[in-house]
């Protein structure tokens, strides 16, 4: 097993332990919950929409989000994580997401691309050489050869991404509770 597929593999396992570093260093206040949230909430919205739109191993999604950028559900990933960083209120810990954000998911995008190159051939040729990795564009691109999709919230189940802000407003919730015993 190479360090694509263990870090592929086990991104949000290795999450659990560093969550509780990153917990652990946490110095939130009110304010910082709240701005927090919001931002995370952000984040939140854009994983929620790639979600709509992503059929895993079926098809090459190339609508909606994956119009800006190829890995909508790793951005929404990062404005999450920036949301985490800003509720901790902790520089140490907002340095250790991005490291591990930075490091983890730049090698498990690359290794998707390998899967869907092989997978999709020359349509994800024309689509990656039009729609950038990670920032996204101002506007939208569909390459030509594929089908546009559309946003489905059965699929949004399927792909279960309402695991996503449980997990997020149970990280809120230990925040709350972080700050509430430093109180005391």
């Amino acid at each position: 097993m190479n360090w694509a597929q263990i870090a592929s593999r086990w991104r949000v396992r290795l999450g659990y332990p560093l969550a509780i570093v990153v917990l652990w260093l946490a110095r939130p206040t009110p304010p910082s919950i709240v701005c927090g949230a919001l931002i995370g909430a952000i984040g939140l919205l854009v994983r929620a929409y790639a979600a709509g739109y992503l059929h895993k191993q079926q098809v090459l999604a190339t609508s909606g989000p994956y119009a800006y950028t190829r890995n909508p559900l790793y951005l929404g990933s990062a404005i999450l994580a920036a949301g985490a960083a800003v509720a901790m209120r902790s520089w140490l810990s907002a340095v250790i997401l991005a490291v591990y954000f930075a490091v983890l998911y730049s090698v498990v995008m690359k290794r998707e691309e390998q899967e869907l190159r092989s997978q999709h051939a020359a349509a994800f040729e024309e689509y990656a050489r039009i729609v950038p990795l990670f920032v996204p564009r101002l506007t939208p691109v569909i390459p030509p050869s594929t089908t546009p999709g559309a946003f489905s919230f059965a699929q949004y189940r399927k792909n279960r991404e309402y695991r996503a802000a449980i997990g997020f407003l149970l990280f809120l919730g230990l925040l709350w509770e972080i700050w509430r015993l430093r109180l005391s």
